[in-house]
């Protein structure tokens, strides 16, 4: 069997960090990741947005290299246009000493929360049937109490499981294959005030 090719990776810096901690364009490049490519005119249907708002927002992540346009479909007036496929990684650590790109991080990590619970509230909201039935989960683990050097280790083995079931980008899935959301949150938590 063969193993499928990791993904490659893309550290987000400060410029495009910029580009990208915007809802609006969050959003965008997220129904792309999510559906598929598609037009501004389409995407603007779906994001209740005008279409020139949306197209200004397509340059933009354009120029920041998070999308790409389709070559070979639609027309001069009809573009289409496809997320890329790189994860993109952001290492917040990296921005702690400049107040303005901290307050960027922030607002890119609560619009990723936000669309990480609005996937997770959709799924859990679907009666599911049949072999779907019942084989999702929703935990929480919040006894356990790690040192840094402890919590980057799970994560990387935890990683490493995900990246193994995770199909190459050309590969065809099963016939009864569906989207799945898996999220991952790992987060030391504030020890209460008295002990």
């Amino acid at each position: 069997m063969n193993e499928p090719e990791p993904r490659t990776q893309r550290v987000i810096d400060a410029r495009s960090l910029r580009g990208l901690a915007h809802p609006l364009r969050m959003h965008i490049l997220e129904a792309l990741r999510l559906d598929g490519p598609a037009t501004s005119a389409r995407l603007a249907e779906r994001l209740g947005e005008s279409t020139g708002t949306i197209s200004w927002h397509l340059r933009h992540l354009a120029e920041h290299g998070f999308i790409e346009e389709e070559l070979g479909r639609g027309t001069r007036r009809e573009r289409w246009w496809r997320a890329q496929r790189a994860q993109n990684v952001l290492n917040t650590a990296d921005f702690r000493h400049d107040p303005a790109l901290r307050g960027t991080a922030a607002v890119y990590v609560q619009e990723i929360l936000r669309q990480q619970f609005q996937h997770a509230s959709e799924a859990s909201a679907i009666e599911w049937t049949g072999d779907w039935l019942g084989v999702g989960s929703v935990s929480d683990w919040n006894t356990l109490r790690l040192t840094p050097d402890q919590l980057s280790a799970l994560l990387r083995e935890l990683f490493e499981v995900i990246e193994r079931h995770t199909p190459a980008p050309d590969s065809e899935p099963g016939p009864d294959a569906r989207p799945i959301v898996l999220q991952l949150q790992a987060l030391p938590r504030k020890e209460p005030e008295s002990r």
